[in-house]
């Protein structure tokens, strides 16, 4: 007893009711007792019948009120919330003085009795027998304002979810999110699967990867940042859809946007192109959208994004000319250093091509503007090392990218599967690589040696399942679509 934390007086209090309670032969974490129902099942059924039944529930004590030798008693589990009374002469003296000087708010319960409603209408639970499950040893926050320190909410999960319904409901809703785009894809043909944590190489995106040491193998791996080089082996290996749904790791800054760990739902389509995965990409956000959204128009920050219209689809040249105010002269090969120069763009590459100046403008004056759903095509091929050149111009990648709310959900693309330009795009990474660019992707010689078998035409498509519950629970922080972000360790 003496090594748990009493941050508080009440603390204290609680640990000696603890105490209290041993010495009196009551055990304060006793074995299991059996729940029959939760509170929204209580309250649906006495609503549509108004007939007293016997319920055995279970929940955490969130309120109280005494009136004499009766009390309220507010209980919460998974369902949501319920009303018990407890009485002294239906408990018996003794176990309702239990009840009266041993609970607390935040102690989990169990109750037995029968419904009925009060004189105010509220349907109750009458309790016959009771019996403490679990002894809290610490105060709730204060219940008119919540859990309002940021840090608290991310560091114990548990408090937030105990005491705002908000928060509970969004990662219900994102658990929704996931379960309706499994059936979709289940729906479609696609085949689930799970690939590679630990990689040898670090591959699939441009992006600084985690590093560690496997002591047996006296080898280093990679946290992946992307399961793409896994999935299209699959391809290759005859899995025409395949699709995985898991985390990836990118050892990069943290913002309200970005996570170091993340979920991507990643799918290939052997013998489809980027434009029918664009068509297939909208057709899975609006299934997801009309299953967890009362409508297809949703608040996102002062936004409000309409889901119901087909998803307009532009240009990055198109894009940077409509939503800079520029027309074609003015972003002409002669004249583009001069737009990097009025909005302080400065690129890494000296011998940058006009496609990757055009990109690196819209990233800066385009990409926060696209608030509606916005497919965005026409990538310059240098920034693109693992898609197929577009066959009407070469100079782009078959690719494109789906931006919702000023973000960036969706990237997908014709997949290269020509093992020489592969093996050639691999090497001028290799040069970019050792020019200093850390995020320049590795040569991949196991990968080579599977395209050297076939990869059949496909086209690959990945989609941040974070982001996406952010668009659609009306949250600007990816912390707060994530049970458990990363932080920084506490001192």
């Amino acid at each position: 007893m003496d090594q748990i934390n009493s941050s508080s007086d009440e603390s204290h209090v609680r640990i000696e009711k603890v105490k209290t309670l041993r010495e009196q032969g009551i055990e304060p974490w006793p074995a299991v007792q059996k729940v029959t129902a939760y509170a929204q099942q209580v309250l649906a059924e006495f609503a549509q019948n108004e007939q007293e039944k016997t319920y055995a529930l279970a929940g955490r004590v969130m309120m109280v009120r005494h009136h004499g030798k009766a009390s309220f008693v507010i209980i919460q589990d998974a369902s949501g919330q319920i009303q018990t009374y407890f009485k002294a002469d239906v408990l018996g003296e003794k176990d309702y003085g239990l009840f009266k000087h041993f609970l607390d708010l935040g102690d989990i319960i169990w109750v037995k009795g029968d419904s009925f409603k009060t004189k105010t209408g509220q349907t109750t639970i009458k309790v016959t027998s009771w019996q403490l499950l679990s002894k809290c040893l610490h105060p709730l926050p204060e219940k008119f304002h919540g859990l309002t320190d940021i840090e608290t909410i991310y560091r114990q999960r548990y408090l937030d979810l105990i005491v705002s319904p908000e928060s509970r409901e969004r990662f219900i809703r994102r658990s929704l999110i996931i379960r309706t785009m499994r059936m979709f894809l289940d729906r479609h043909n696609y085949l689930e699967v799970e690939t590679p944590m630990l990689h040898p190489i670090a591959g699939g995106a441009a992006a600084r990867p985690f590093k560690t040491h496997h002591n047996a193998l006296g080898d280093d791996f990679y946290l992946r940042i992307a399961p793409e080089l896994y999935l299209k082996r699959l391809v290759v290996g005859g899995f025409d859809r395949v699709y995985e749904i898991n985390r990836n790791f990118r050892n990069e800054g943290i913002s309200t946007r970005h996570n170091p760990e993340f979920t991507m739902m990643e799918m290939y389509t052997a013998y489809q192109d980027y434009h029918e995965a664009m068509d297939f990409t909208e057709k899975l956000i609006k299934t997801i959208v009309a299953e967890v959204c009362p409508e297809p128009q949703v608040s996102f920050g002062t936004h409000e994004i309409d889901f119901s219209k087909p998803f307009a689809r532009m240009t990055i040249r198109q894009a940077v000319l409509h939503y800079g105010s520029y027309k074609e002269a003015d972003i002409a090969e002669s004249v583009i250093d001069q737009r990097l120069a009025e909005h302080q763009v400065k690129l890494a590459n000296k011998k940058a091509s006009w496609g990757e100046k055009v990109y690196a403008l819209f990233e800066k004056i385009v990409e926060h503007q696209l608030i509606q759903p916005t497919f965005i095509t026409e990538f310059p091929i240098e920034v693109s090392p693992l898609a197929k050149r577009d066959p009407n111009d070469n100079r782009f990648a078959a690719r494109f990218e789906l931006f919702i709310g000023g973000m960036e959900l969706s990237n997908g693309f014709n997949e290269l599967n020509d093992p020489f330009e592969q093996a050639e795009r691999f090497k001028q990474q290799l040069s970019a690589r050792q020019g200093g660019d850390e995020e320049a992707h590795q040569f991949d010689a196991e990968y080579i040696r599977a395209l050297e078998y076939a990869l059949p035409p496909a086209a690959g498509v990945g989609l941040g399942i974070d982001r996406l519950t952010m668009v659609l629970t009306n949250t600007t922080s990816i912390k707060d679509v994530i049970l458990f972000p990363t932080l920084k360790r506490k001192e």
